[in-house]
């Protein structure tokens, strides 16, 4: 099995409808790091959902939080998850101005 070390999301503004931001393509992909900062004037609230294959973007599988203006939120709790092959990363920002990231390691 190889490992391969990568940047999942490159950084962007998150958009303000449900957007797949990263599928694990014909691999599975460990989550090391998600990082969303907030550039804007308001509190905005990012929801990130890891979607199993074939799924949707749904309360069972969505992680969300209120970060205040110039605040950031690691989001801890999708560290260390596992998306197993055609599993996707999507997320929703209340507000425009809301900057995600995510790194992590692709095993084929």
């Amino acid at each position: 099995m190889t490992t391969t070390p990568k940047t999942l999301i490159e950084s962007k503004l998150a958009e303000t409808a449900q957007t797949p931001q990263y599928t694990s393509d014909n691999c599975r992909t460990a989550i090391d790091k998600f990082t969303a900062v907030n550039t804007g004037a308001a509190n905005a609230t990012l929801t990130v959902h890891l979607v199993p294959a074939g799924g949707a973007a749904a309360d069972s599988n969505k992680f969300t939080k209120t970060i205040p203006p110039g605040g950031s939120w690691p989001f801890p709790d999708i560290v260390g998850h596992i998306l197993e092959s055609g599993d996707v990363i999507s997320t929703i920002s209340s507000a425009v101005g809301v900057s995600i990231r995510a790194s992590g390691r692709q095993f084929t």
